[in-house]
């Protein structure tokens, strides 16, 4: 398994007006990643976490904290990697939110696809621990293609799978561990198959400036340069698609970058500058909620110009507005709040003991593109923790699951979202060793969820949630 998440720990240090946060790795932290390698399975590298958290240093743990919420993230554990790693970013200086008279809410897909007719690049950044930020991605990948986008490329790919095109599937091997995550499978999956030309393009074992240098090497490397009528998406993790020095402090943006080599001007897409977490707090993003009242992704767009909101349009050309995900009764941390730009670093007790929110966030339904099959710990066979995943028929035991889910405590439920078909479920502990597996069969969603096309707005319901029953 290869950890991308310390990388991230960049952005905090560059992010964080706390001067813990830019420093080097303590022995602790060496410690944790060596052995955070040598875990078998996602599973065991996050109760490995968990465990560990409580002996180590204030210094220490929001290190640890993100890693636990990118753990979380990638078992479909949506709302508990929401609460565990609230990170923020600083919003900019003077900023003034748009006001509802002059600036009307429009669905991002829709909009985004507008602008990218006549574009050759287009970029959209995630927040690694929420992958509430890839469901733009999923959607545009269809919209893009038919626009004649022929070269998708995913940070979170690796080199080493030079079988990944013909197998149409990514395996664990794939990618980093945030490829593990449903959704991020689902997005490789779907490239593929729309025909996009796959690029993986990351640079491992690099310092941060070189990382950036690297990306934007790799990319012209491996796509403007061999065909220079190309057309190419680019799904990044925070500020790699940023334009301009800035949010990376003095290094150079891999965006702005590829644009000095390219010559081409990428259509920059935010998604991480304002988000939810768990506590809800009374800042920018609840204020953006509270005024343009989103079911789905959306783009702000003024009422007079027809031109896009952004927070910071030096840096990119439009801001992403997510709906809340995880208020539908999601669990509260019960963190101290340390004034850091993340949030809840002090536990009040162990993680292994809290009860975990089985209720998982509505957009995993895709407005309706998907059914909700019910799961519990039956399938577990009286071991846990356990975790319940789902895979495509025909596709091997180490293709990324279409959705799993994580059970840390007995006698509970969830729901998987899924595609209707068949699909082969398996419940595995935290070794990997099978417990159970069976074949099921999900059925099409019932109409009634807006679809992407429609505004996504006030007033309009978010996905069904048909009952089903348990396995």
């Amino acid at each position: 398994m290869r950890l991308r998440a310390i990388f991230t720990v960049f952005f905090l240090a560059v992010l964080s007006p706390s001067p813990t946060m830019a420093r080097s790795f303590s022995p602790a932290m060496v410690k944790m990643f060596t052995e955070l390698q040598q875990q078998p399975t996602d599973l065991a590298r996050y109760v490995y976490l968990l465990k560990l958290q409580p002996r180590l240093s204030t210094s220490d743990l929001p290190i640890a904290l993100q890693m636990v919420a990118t753990a979380e993230n990638e078992l479909g554990l949506y709302n508990e990697a929401l609460r565990d790693f609230p990170l923020k970013s600083r919003p900019p200086a003077n900023l003034a939110l748009p006001a509802a008279a002059q600036w009307q809410p429009v669905d991002a897909a829709a909009f985004i696809g507008t602008m990218a007719a006549d574009r050759r690049l287009v970029m959209i950044n995630e927040a690694h621990h929420d992958a509430h930020t890839r469901q733009l991605t999923l959607a545009l990948l269809p919209r893009l293609r038919a626009l004649g986008f022929n070269y998708f490329a995913a940070e979170a790919l690796l080199e080493s799978d030079t079988g990944l095109m013909q197998r149409g599937y990514p395996i664990e091997a794939s990618g980093t561990e945030y490829l593990h995550e449903p959704a991020y499978g689902e997005i490789i999956r779907t490239a593929i198959r729309l025909g996009y030309q796959v690029v993986a393009y990351d640079l491992d074992g690099a310092s941060p400036q070189e990382r950036e240098s690297g990306q934007a090497s790799n990319l012209y490397r491996k796509v403007f340069a061999r065909d220079p009528a190309a057309r190419l998406f680019v799904h990044a993790g925070y500020a790699h698609i940023d334009k301009a020095k800035g949010r990376l402090g003095r290094w150079r943006p891999m965006a702005m970058q590829l644009r000095d080599m390219t010559g081409i001007e990428p259509l920059s897409i935010d998604q991480t500058q304002f988000r939810e977490q768990i506590p809800g707090e009374r800042d920018d993003y609840a204020s953006l909620i509270d005024r343009f009242g989103p079911t789905g992704p959306i783009v702000l767009v003024n009422r007079r110009t027809r031109t896009p909101w952004s927070a910071a349009p030096r840096l990119y050309d439009l801001n992403v507005i997510l709906p809340p995900a995880a208020g539908q009764g999601a669990v509260e941390s019960g963190y101290t709040q340390p004034s850091t730009i993340v949030h809840d670093m002090v536990r009040r007790q162990s993680m292994l003991t809290r009860i975990v929110n089985t209720q998982r966030p509505a957009w995993l339904a895709l407005h309706g593109q998907r059914s909700p099959l019910a799961v519990g710990t039956a399938l577990c066979k009286v071991v846990l923790p356990c975790v319940v995943e789902a895979r495509y028929p025909g596709e091997a035991g180490d293709a990324i699951a279409a959705d799993r889910y994580a059970f840390m405590q007995g006698d509970t439920s969830a729901r998987l979202y899924l595609h209707p078909g068949r699909y082969r479920l398996t419940a595995r502990d935290i070794g990997g060793r099978v417990l159970s597996e069976r074949a099921v069969s999900v059925d099409e969603p019932a109409p009634a969820a807006p679809s992407l096309d429609q505004p996504a707005s006030r007033g309009g319901p978010d996905a069904t949630d048909p009952s089903s029953s348990d396995i």
